[in-house]
């Protein structure tokens, strides 16, 4: 018991520096447009992003079920290959996204612990098998693979859709700006800033708020019925703040949408990446808590 213990505390440290290498791999993602385009003072940029990785985090509807179930059938697993498999994955993690890091290549967070669970839950469950002197074909019983399938289907179709929806914004917003800038900017800039706040508020809160367990049950299924209400009092706001800074402060509206989009990339980077350094270790944690109250042998 001491030595699971001390492997869980271990995790505990491996993800405070997994959050570390993350969080500075994935923050280029929530930062970049904000930063490229100078829509504000660095420092403000910084802030806005902070503010919306805190939120994320209260919001966050809570540890997502991969690296409990999702890879792997942790029921044909002793309590201590789980810890191994666990162990191996977060120090896998630190150095694969430190190499990137120091290198400045992209990685996805999501991916990479992804398959750092397939990879330590297969070879070994293969250990297993070659213990117990298991035909071949009954090696793939560990392995979710009906899961396993669906997640990278997942991977693969989140790329298609980001790539076509980026396509098509980008046009419409060409299309609508790129010619006599200045003039359309004064027409359709503060009626535009105040469709994109709404989506924007629409995924980030709307959707979001539908998987918290901050709010009660009654609390979401007025959300839910009132959504179209909502959003219109969220557009009239959003229209009329954007508006006024244009025509009293001389601020360019575009400029507000991309501070908007930063706060709500970096709430989304809360609410979903975190989890992907602290999801294995909290899991590890769990299994530890659930072994310890039964009598049954770690091995």
């Amino acid at each position: 018991m001491t030595f699971l213990l001390f492997i869980v505390i271990v995790l505990f440290i491996l993800a405070i520096l997994d959050l570390v290498v993350g969080v500075s791999n994935d923050a280029v993602n929530f930062l970049n447009s904000a930063i490229g385009s100078r829509v504000a003072r660095y420092r403000t940029i910084i802030l806005v992003a902070a503010a919306g990785i805190i939120l994320g985090s209260i919001f966050s509807s809570g540890i997502m079920e991969i690296a409990r179930k999702g890879i792997f059938h942790p029921e044909f697993f002793t309590l201590t290959n789980l810890m191994w498999v666990f162990l191996a994955v977060m120090i896998t993690d630190i150095i694969l996204l430190d190499v990137f890091n120091s290198l400045g290549l992209p990685t996805s967070t999501t991916v990479s612990i992804i398959f750092e669970l397939l990879g330590a839950a297969l070879i070994t469950g293969i250990l297993i098998s070659v213990e117990k002197d298991e035909p071949v074909s009954a090696m793939m019983k560990y392995i979710n693979a009906e899961s396993v399938l669906t997640i990278i289907t997942g991977i693969f179709l989140s790329i298609f859709i980001a790539f076509t929806s980026g396509i098509i914004i980008q046009y419409l917003c060409r299309l609508l700006f790129t010619f006599n800038y200045e003039d359309k900017l004064k027409k359709y800039g503060a009626f535009f800033a105040g469709l994109g706040i709404t989506s924007i508020i629409y995924f980030l809160l709307i959707k979001g708020l539908k998987g918290t367990t901050l709010l009660d049950p009654a609390m979401r299924d007025w959300i839910t019925n009132n959504t179209l209400l909502i959003l219109g009092i969220i557009f009239i706001i959003g229209f009329l703040v954007c508006f006024l800074l244009q025509r009293i402060a001389s601020v360019n509206p575009l400029k507000i949408v991309v501070l908007m989009g930063t706060f709500s990339l970096a709430m989304a980077f809360a609410g979903n990446d975190l989890v992907n350094f602290i999801g294995v270790p909290i899991t590890g944690y769990l299994a530890f808590e659930n072994w310890r109250q039964s009598s049954v042998p770690a091995d």
